[in-house]
């Protein structure tokens, strides 16, 4: 650890899923910032070489064309991919998908993608990073990025609460599981963040729901910077006490 620096990622290698945009693309940003190697996992290979080229940092920086849907192509393509770069001494799920049915008209197969994209292709890439990507002297920081619907409910959203809060609960009993192996598993769970995705959301064409919004958030709508330096502060040394907990990340919003 840099004892004038316990945030720096200098020396180290971070894998980062969804890196194509929003909380993903910032939190490789941050990374990089901090002097890290970053791996930027995502379906669209021209946007990852976008937030390759906002990452440089003397760097030599890899990415790989992945759907998360594919489960297949998961086992088959990243076991290599992080044999080239390994050790591999972070990793941030940030990919996935927030899906709003109400719960009466919910169907198997919309269950079953949401899982696919926001746990499923998770705990298959902890599972190969555990095996490959690992040097046992210097461990690992897993971060999954949850949700305030992991603690709170609200209407539409029953489907993508339980997905958050599996991560959630995941990460608290691997913290146990892997804890003598150094690797640290912890949660971060963002309220609203001004992301593309967040800027599509019905509530943002509805005056009197985005107020509402609004009002939900005594700090204001948060920015992908408030996460990116969160996930920075539990990928670095600074955090080396830290496991197994889920950090709220949320303008105020709980604090109701």
């Amino acid at each position: 650890m840099n004892p004038n620096n316990p945030f720096s990622l200098t020396g180290k290698t971070i894998l980062i899923t969804g890196a194509s945009s929003g909380i993903g693309q910032g939190i490789a940003i941050a990374c990089a910032g901090q002097g890290a190697k970053v791996l930027l996992l995502g379906r669209d290979a021209d946007r990852l070489k976008e937030t390759v080229k906002l990452c440089e940092n003397g760097q030599d920086h890899g990415f790989l064309s992945l759907d998360l849907r594919d489960e297949l192509q998961i086992n088959a393509e990243l076991e290599t991919f992080l044999k080239q770069h390994a050790p591999i001494h972070g990793f941030v799920h940030a990919a996935g998908v927030s899906p709003t049915i109400p719960f009466k008209v919910l169907k198997e197969y919309q269950v079953q993608e949401a899982f696919q994209l926001n746990v499923f292709s998770a705990i298959s890439m902890i599972q190969v990073l555990t095996k490959v990507g690992i040097k046992s002297s210097e461990g690992m920081s897993m971060v999954m990025i949850a949700s305030v619907m992991s603690e709170v409910g609200e209407k539409g959203k029953s489907l993508y609460a339980m997905t958050k809060s599996a991560l959630v609960g995941m990460v608290k009993s691997l913290a146990l599981e892997y804890a003598d192996k150094k690797i640290r598993f912890n949660a971060i769970s963002p309220s609203v963040v001004n992301t593309p995705l967040s800027r599509n959301s019905e509530y943002r064409k509805n005056e009197a729901a985005m107020k509402q919004v609004l009002e939900q958030h005594p700090l204001g709508i948060g920015e992908v910077e408030d996460v990116s330096n969160a996930a920075v502060f539990l990928l670095s040394p600074a955090s080396r006490w830290i496991t197994g907990e889920n950090m709220i990340v949320d303008g105020g919003y709980l604090a109701k």
